[in-house]
């Protein structure tokens, strides 16, 4: 006999998670435990290489992945945003143009107290 699959209910208020780094920009919406609802990145939404890093492939990922949490039943999200990348703003902006509405926005890039060594200064 096969195992069902466990499907819990989708609460109205998630956790909307953007990770967005000078590459890519990722983002997640999971339920307050952590169970994650959708997701998309700039690479998901058929960007490639340089153009992954840019605010309108952050702006489509944001748009597909709030699409298909609002679609699901999240109405409501909570915006975590880490990373230094250019895709910050414009997923913010998208997830707000879907219908879910925005709780709070926090910013939760780690900042280092002097810890690793960082990369070399890049020579043109």
């Amino acid at each position: 006999m096969a195992k069902s699959k466990k499907t819990s209910a989708i609460p109205e208020l998630a956790i909307a998670n953007v990770n967005s780094t000078f590459n890519n920009t990722i983002i997640n919406i999971s339920t307050k435990e952590g169970d994650t609802i959708s997701w998309a990145s700039g690479g998901s939404v058929g960007m490639k290489g340089s153009r992954k890093s840019t605010p309108f492939a952050a702006q489509l990922a944001a748009e597909k992945a709030g699409k298909k949490a609002f679609d699901a039943g999240v109405k409501k999200v909570e915006v975590l945003v880490k990373g230094p990348g250019e895709g910050r703003e414009p997923a913010i902006r998208s997830l707000q143009a879907v219908g879910l509405e925005i709780i709070l926005i926090k910013d939760i890039t780690p900042i280092p107290h002097n810890g690793c060594r960082p990369p070399k200064k890049r020579r043109v």
